[in-house]
């Protein structure tokens, strides 16, 4: 598996308008057929920070995920909401899993 947790601060007043955009895409996302789960997740004490954990298959699966109808569209509505740049970092499954190890 390739897990991204995309970090994300959001403009106050953006919240709820940044979980319409983020939902929708989420959705989507689940019926593509690399993605094996895709969470969002709302931090309990600061409201304003999001982290996506999106699971693929695999990294091709990961890069095709980029090239959906529904991601650009996400990618540019949430562009505005976001108070600063939103940053990714990339995992790879140890566990649970045969890693081959």
């Amino acid at each position: 598996m390739f897990i991204v947790h995309v970090q994300v601060r959001v403009k106050p007043e953006s919240i709820e308008a940044f979980k319409t955009a983020t939902l929708a895409n989420a959705r989507a996302s689940l019926r593509e057929p690399g993605v094996a789960r895709f969470d969002v997740v709302q931090q309990a004490d600061d409201p304003t920070r999001f982290v996506l954990v999106e699971v693929y298959r695999d990294a091709a699966a990961a890069a095709a995920h980029k090239e959906t109808a529904h991601y650009p569209v996400w990618r540019d509505t949430v562009a505005d909401l976001m108070a600063e740049p939103r940053d990714s970092v990339k995992f790879h499954n140890v566990f649970p899993g045969d890693q081959g190890w």
